[in-house]
């Protein structure tokens, strides 16, 4: 190997290295999850095609922690319940690593996945400022988990990966994706674009922007990089996410992308994606 391949190599595995350091506790023991086909999906899914992305799960992901946390019982039960406050890495580790074993692990694995997470929401209840109780095993509230998480992971793939992703391709991603929703109990489940869309409008009139919203957002998107290595990585990626969210969430949540600045994010991020695919592949 000569020194310009073997600086290569070094540079991919580095690059790899403090990626999976990021979403794998080494402490908790844990390794990246191994591609099963004999799971809830398989090699010729859409979702495989989706979820196996670095840049635009990322993006992804947290455009979908900023729709969540707009319904005032999906950000009770995480205000309530949860150590986010100091343990933000932690809490978005044990997500990231969920949608990775329902995804990519053997049947058993995500079976186990949801059955341990059905397990915590039965426990995860409690009551609103207002008065009005709530409980994380909510049919409703799991459909809103749900649906922005399949709209912003599927937008975040479009624009990053695959633009001209044909609409029936985008409509069995949510027919598919559906099936982790339903065994988590989740209640209506969208199993097209059509239908995601049409949920979330139903469930608009229910969200909020307060105080609570602020601290929890201003923590998702101010708390340091894992790494040195990582931190230019994550800065772009959640401004990619802040431009990935619906016109009227971003208003809620008082945050813009320049129109000047735009191009050049997106352009930045697809040249992230584009770097890291070029490492795992």
């Amino acid at each position: 190997m000569d020194l310009v391949a073997f600086a290569t190599h070094s540079a991919r595995r580095a690059m790899i290295g403090q990626i999976r350091a990021v979403f794998n506790d080494a402490a908790r023991g844990e390794t990246p999850v191994v591609r099963r086909p004999d799971g809830l999906f398989g090699p010729e899914s859409v979702v495989w095609r989706v979820h196996g992305d670095v840049t635009t799960m990322m993006v992804g992901g947290v455009a979908a922690l900023l729709l969540q946390m707009l319904h005032p019982a999906v950000l009770a039960g995480v205000w309530d319940h949860s150590k986010f406050r100091h343990d933000m890495l932690g809490r978005l580790r044990r997500t990231a690593r969920f949608i990775a074993l329902t995804s990519y692990g053997g049947r058993d694995e995500a079976e186990a996945a949801i059955a341990r997470v059905r397990d915590i929401h039965h426990h995860v209840r409690g009551t609103l400022p207002d008065g009005t109780p709530y409980r994380a095993d909510d049919p409703r509230l799991l459909a809103w988990v749900h649906v922005t998480e399949s709209v912003s992971f599927l937008d975040g793939w479009i624009r990053y990966a695959e633009p001209a992703m044909p609409r029936a391709d985008q409509d069995r991603y949510f027919a598919e994706f559906a099936q982790v929703a339903e065994a988590l109990g989740a209640d209506p489940v969208p199993r097209s674009r059509a239908d995601a869309m049409a949920l979330i409008a139903t469930m608009r009139p229910a969200l909020r922007y307060d105080a609570r919203t602020h601290d929890v957002a201003r923590l998702l998107l101010e708390q340091p990089a894992p790494n040195l290595a990582t931190k230019p990585f994550q800065a772009l990626a959640f401004a990619a996410a802040i431009d990935l969210l619906p016109d009227w969430a971003r208003q809620m949540h008082g945050r813009t992308t320049p129109a000047l600045a735009k191009p050049a994010l997106r352009m930045g991020t697809r040249g992230l994606a584009e770097t890291l695919r070029w490492a795992f592949r």
